[in-house]
């Protein structure tokens, strides 16, 4: 191997596309082909593929390849992907968490789920039937969430007969659909996850491509960690106060120091980077103190990076609870009770003016009243219509009154923290996936109380 495993980058990346556009076949082809499945996995899928009389001749065309993610009964009697599949796997020089996310409008909202934490998306496109209505609703949702990648993978490119005309067509389908939405980083190659043309080894048969092949992609695209560093600033939600009420803290003790008096907060750097001694504001509260330790596994650190789970020992004693936020001093705006939001509506139950809801915002989750819906995407102009409400599978833009200030940011800025979830309080299933919006001014309005 050319590269340590031990420290290759981690990559995640999904998958995204319509019904029978092959994700999972592609999916189980860039398994095969890296050599990332199990002898008795491969035995077992193979004896499956040989009793529905697939294939017929050796080799990975002899198998079912999407049988090595549709792994749910429901899945391979209906021949589609219902559940998000998560599959892990590594080559010389990286290491990968592929998550193959279903086709079918009733479920984009598993789609939403796996792309939303994504370092890149691998959209699916058939050679034969070119851009859908999925498609570009699927392109909606990535603009929505700013994937940093997206690379189309025009698939099926053999039973097109590898025709440079029409994958060129659908090409210059995307880049206009890509220029419409904003979407800057849009890569498209012609592949057959059913053969293996472009997928991990290069295709004699598509002479007329140039460009790398969805493996080389993959390894070579810096994951958003890579990205932000250094760009966004420190964010940390707390998710548990650690206070030993006066024992040693064990993990601690053989540093020498006395620990008795030990209190930290424990939780995932969201972004940035903090180090000992930094100036930090911690939020709703506003209040200011500095780092004086990072402890980590039982180590003291100088410094942590995202997305590493610490513990902070601060300067001060401050009333800090889970659901709080710490920040670097001086990059926070004042905390907000409205919120305005795009959301992408994931439930059959509609959005309404005047539902209460739950939001729950990093670690933190407050009670919400819907006082505006503002409009609805239209996917053929990609423009904002009016609307009073949103159905399953919308995407449009609301405004929300939370019952607690919240330390609101745009999601075009901030990624992780500009990111919310809409919940139902009568059952705690999951309505909407929500991204703050640049924030027009405080509204007053007496009628609506939480």
């Amino acid at each position: 191997m050319s590269t340590d495993l031990a420290n290759a980058t981690l990559f995640r990346f999904a998958t995204a596309g319509s019904v029978d556009d092959g994700k999972s076949t592609l999916v189980g082809r860039l398994l095969h082909d890296s050599k990332a499945i199990l002898a008795d996995t491969l035995d077992a899928v193979t004896r499956t593929s040989a009793e529905r009389g697939f294939g017929g001749t050796s080799g990975p065309q002899a198998i079912d390849l999407a049988l090595l993610t549709d792994g749910l009964r429901a899945e391979r009697e209906q021949g589609i992907t219902i559940d998000v599949a998560y599959r892990y796997f590594a080559t010389d020089r990286r290491s990968f968490i592929l998550a193959d996310c279903p086709g079918h409008v009733q479920y984009t909202k598993n789609t939403v789920t796996g792309a939303s934490t994504a370092d890149a998306v691998v959209m699916l496109i058939d050679a034969r039937k070119g851009v859908l209505e999925q498609t570009r609703r699927h392109l909606s949702v990535l603009r929505l969430l700013r994937v940093p990648h997206v690379v189309v993978a025009v698939n099926k490119i053999d039973l097109a007969d590898f025709a440079e005309d029409g994958f060129r067509a659908i090409e210059a389908d995307v880049a206009g659909i890509a220029a419409e939405l904003g979407l800057v980083d849009v890569m498209v190659i012609p592949v057959s996850a059913l053969a293996g043309d472009n997928v991990v080894e290069r295709s004699t048969r598509t002479s007329w491509y140039i460009g790398p092949t969805l493996l080389e992609v993959l390894e070579t695209l810096p994951t958003t960690d890579e990205l932000e560093r250094g760009v966004e600033p420190f964010r940390f939600p707390v998710q548990l106060a650690i206070r030993p009420q006066g024992a040693l803290a064990p993990d601690l003790a053989d540093d020498g120091a006395d620990f008795r008096d030990y209190r930290a907060y424990a939780g995932q750097l969201a972004s940035g980077t903090v180090r000992v001694g930094d100036s930090v504001t911690v939020l709703p509260s506003g209040a200011q103190t500095v780092v004086v330790g990072i402890d980590f596994a039982g180590k003291q650190l100088d410094s942590a990076v995202a997305p590493q789970s610490v513990a902070l020992r601060l300067a001060d004693d401050i009333d800090i609870a889970r659901g709080d936020l710490i920040a670097a001093a001086g990059t926070v705006r004042e905390p907000t009770q409205d919120v305005y939001a795009e959301l992408c509506w994931l439930s059959p139950k509609p959005l309404r003016v005047g539902a209460k809801v739950l939001v729950k915002h990093g670690t933190r989750t407050v009670q919400a009243l819907v006082r505006e819906v503002t409009g609805r995407l239209d996917l053929d102009t990609f423009r904002e219509t009016e609307a009073s409400g949103l159905g399953l599978n919308d995407i449009g833009s609301a405004q929300l009154r939370v019952a607690s200030a919240l330390p609101l940011e745009p999601y075009a800025q901030h990624r992780r923290t500009g990111a919310f979830l809409v919940i139902d309080p009568q059952d705690g299933n999951t309505l909407a996936a929500g991204l703050i919006k640049e924030h027009p001014g405080d509204t007053e309005d007496e009628r609506y109380v939480i």
